[in-house]
């Protein structure tokens, strides 16, 4: 049996020291409480979050993920046209391994695979477009 002091858990309610005697499961239980309550804590600092990060109920998403308006989606739309252009103008090498990296998802490794080349040429050429990507932006 372990003694512990509800005031230290319950502040509101208990004003003054009150020790009570309690199972090792009942500890047990109310520091896996505490170790929860800590871990929470730690979320929500390391996050920066003023809200629940625990609600299933997709509250946080529709604050955090508005539906998207239809001039929203034309817009993003239209951008994305834009950008598929800009790859497309660059040098067929730069166009054909930005495509298959952001497009399809391939990673270096395997763009270079594919091509039978060094990975740090396809790296290079990746970057030497997308700086070209920018500068077209």
């Amino acid at each position: 049996m372990k003694k512990i002091n509800l005031r230290e858990l319950y502040p509101d309610i208990y004003t003054t020291d009150f020790f009570v005697d309690v199972t090792e499961e009942v500890m047990e239980t109310i520091r896996a409480a505490e170790r929860a309550e800590a871990a929470y804590e730690r979320k929500m600092y390391r996050y920066k979050a003023q809200y629940s990060l625990d609600c299933e109920n997709g509250i946080e998403n529709a604050v955090l993920l508005k539906p998207q308006t239809p001039e929203m989606l034309l817009e993003e739309k239209q951008f994305q046209e834009q950008v598929y252009a800009a790859v497309m103008k660059l040098p067929e090498k730069q166009a054909k391994r930005i495509y298959a990296r952001y497009y399809l998802g391939m990673t270096v490794n395997e763009i270079a695979g594919v091509e039978g080349v060094d990975q740090s040429r396809v790296r290079d050429s990746i970057r030497r477009g997308l700086k070209q990507l920018v500068k077209y932006f």
